[in-house]
């Protein structure tokens, strides 16, 4: 008998009357909210100003989610398009299946979009945005674990996550994946977090980090999996794709620290109108105290000159006298 193991939830739907909350969309969701907020933080302290970052999200977050469902169907086609499976499954998007890598490169697509609109870097934003897409996979990482999908190997650990019978699954205690990723993409965010202010990342470095670390951790939970994936080369597919995006990763980073050091100093354009305001108001003030030292110094001499002229004519006096 197992002491210990992390039960998985008897449904991954909860309904607040006649409206049913899945457990997999409020994590997407609730992970796009920590995200922004997160990125807004960032955002603002290297210049710009508030309201940008979720105004780019409106962009990003939808192209995301479409990239993310499009990579996932493509590459697990069989599961919609196969003899006695139903392709209109292939929209359900809350009952799971996103493809982090198509989010990654659809929501890329969505933010330069937005950030042209702008007037916006886009590595900028990126930078600033990086370490929360990691918090925000780390909190939906947890609706796969409402789907009860995407787990490990058998295990008799501990820590176990708990599977129960259904049609596309065996009860079992299997390693939790979805909890090693959440994991993971915690610690890949306080990475970027840190190197970000160690090091002054800028022009994309800190989102390529964020890239090159996750793909770092995802390799090896990929190869735990036991869901059904395309295997190249006895590899899984989405191993060989982490492989690929972390030595491109790396590849920017190195390149990128070369031709184009340091950090952006302006991120914004409202934000490069409030410094120069903010200088020429300091100039005003200096050039306002400089004329007011200016007319007390005349005011000074004039004071010291009339001194004079009155000793001057009291000594005349004096002599007059004597």
């Amino acid at each position: 008998m197992d002491l210990a193991y992390i039960p998985s939830p008897s449904t991954g739907v909860i309904h607040l009357g006649p409206v049913p909350l899945r457990g997999y969309a409020f994590c997407i969701i609730l992970g796009v909210f920590v995200a922004v907020w997160l990125g807004n933080k960032r955002w603002i302290a290297r210049g710009g100003t508030a309201g940008t970052v979720a105004d780019i999200a409106v962009w990003a977050v939808p192209f995301g989610l479409v990239g993310g469902r499009l990579y996932h169907v493509i590459t697990d086609y069989q599961l919609y398009f196969s003899e006695g499976e139903n392709w209109v499954d292939a929209f359900k998007i809350w009952e799971g299946g996103l493809g982090i890598w198509g989010a990654i490169a659809f929501g890329a697509v969505g933010a330069w979009i937005g950030c042209r609109r702008r007037g916006i870097p886009l590595p900028a934003y990126a930078d600033a945005i990086a370490p929360g897409i990691a918090l925000a996979q780390a909190i939906g990482r947890w609706g796969n674990w409402f789907n009860q999908e995407l787990y490990g190997k058998p295990t008799d650990l501990p820590w176990a996550l708990e599977i129960t019978e259904s049609a596309n699954r065996e009860a079992g205690l299997y390693h939790p994946t979805f909890l090693y990723e959440s994991l993971w993409c915690v610690g890949v965010a306080l990475l970027v977090i840190w190197a970000d202010r160690r090091f002054t990342l800028g022009h994309g470095r800190a989102f390529a980090l964020y890239v090159a670390a996750y793909c770092a951790g995802r390799g090896w939970i990929e190869y735990m999996r036991v869901d059904e994936a395309h295997h190249i080369l006895g590899l899984r597919l989405n191993v060989w794709t982490a492989i690929v995006v972390f030595l491109l990763a790396v590849l920017y980073m190195v390149l990128s620290a070369r031709t184009r050091p340091g950090r952006e100093e302006v991120v914004e354009p409202r934000s490069r109108k409030a410094v120069d305001t903010e200088k020429t108001e300091r100039a005003e003030k200096t050039d306002d105290a400089g004329d007011a030292d200016a007319a007390a110094e005349d005011s000074d001499g004039a004071g010291d000159a009339e001194d004079v002229e009155n000793g001057a004519g009291n000594g005349a006096g004096s002599a007059a006298k004597g």
